[in-house]
């Protein structure tokens, strides 16, 4: 394994010159703004591209047969890190997490390091009842389950994420739900994530809670916390999709024109800084997949002696507005 550090830009400023918008950096100058660190209080940890399905709007292009997983080593590296730095929360991620072998071992020696240990999940993973013994040991370790639920439309959530998707998803929601997630005073918490099926940004996150809540309880009995509504990032599997299906330019155009100056304040690259599968470090899953090294160097976690400074520069590009169209992405 490539391990040390070497330069890298700080911006993909080749790639964002051909791009029909402005590049991102420059439109937090025309703002007086510019993108910072504040104090890391999260560890994201992506522990790999191995996924049971191939998703159109997924910024990785996590799928079936990536090799890109987290290997034992590197869990014994992350762990030692975690021990190492105060962090309030720590963030799972994928890829599907669930289908990482050492995912068990890692959840079992990180939920004494950090006062919240959050798991995303596309919840398919968990719907053959062969993991039932994760969800077992998410409910003994109080981990923050973070499910990926599109749509409230069985065919939009299917032409996003795959046939048979969606009832999967719904069983599998129902299961946590007896299992305690998502109850009230349960201690157990259930959250979703909305995400558009097309080239458009998401609608108000307050209506689409109370709409997810009042059908899926209305309908199959279901409850949960709280729900996300994120915008789709331009990376990966989605951008392709969006160049083949010709909505790349609109696209970028429409979330560059949403820029919202007042969203950079909560902005998740502010605090957090995520560990790859293979074990180096950025500022967020997307710099993650965009190639952007946290301070511009390939630097690996064993090599890294303290946490980013408040008041460090961000690695920032095009799909950065994502993160700042309409009320942002937090």
């Amino acid at each position: 394994m490539q391990q040390g550090a070497q330069s890298l830009p700080m911006t993909s400023k080749t790639a964002e010159n051909k791009l029909p918008i402005e590049p991102f950096g420059q439109t937090l100058a025309k703002h007086g703004l510019s993108l910072t660190r504040k104090n890391t209080t999260t560890l994201q940890i992506n522990v790999g591209r191995l996924c049971n399905q191939t998703c159109r709007h997924c910024h990785l292009e996590a799928g079936p047969n990536s090799e890109e997983v987290m290997n034992r080593e590197t869990v014994d590296q992350v762990v030692a890190f975690a021990q190492r730095f105060p962090f309030g929360m720590i963030d799972i991620t994928g890829g599907a997490p669930e289908m990482n072998p050492n995912l068990v071992d890692m959840i079992e020696r990180l939920s004494a390091m950090a006062p919240r240990l959050m798991l995303r999940s596309n919840l398919t993973a968990l719907a053959s009842g062969e993991r039932d013994y994760l969800v077992e040991v998410c409910k003994k370790r109080r981990v923050v389950m973070v499910a990926s639920f599109p749509s409230l439309n069985e065919a939009q959530a299917e032409s996003q994420r795959g046939q048979g998707v969606f009832k999967e998803s719904i069983n599998v929601l129902r299961k946590l739900n007896a299992l305690g997630y998502g109850q009230p005073d349960s201690g157990l918490e259930l959250n979703l994530v909305s995400n558009p099926t097309g080239a458009f940004l998401p609608s108000s996150q307050d209506q689409l809670e109370k709409r997810f809540c009042q059908v899926l309880k209305s309908k199959w009995g279901i409850v949960f916390n709280n729900l996300f509504a994120f915008a789709n990032v331009p990376l990966g599997r989605f951008r392709l999709w969006l160049e083949q299906s010709g909505n790349l330019e609109k696209y970028l155009q429409k979330l560059a024109t949403s820029f919202n100056p007042c969203a950079l304040e909560g902005l998740m690259c502010r605090s957090l800084i995520s560990v790859s599968w293979d074990g180096y470090v950025f500022d967020c899953d997307f710099n993650q997949a965009a190639g952007l090294y946290l301070g511009g160097k390939k630097t690996h976690i064993t090599d890294l002696q303290e946490l980013p400074a408040a008041g460090e520069p961000i690695a920032v590009s095009h799909h950065c507005y994502t993160c700042t169209a309409g009320t942002g992405f937090t």
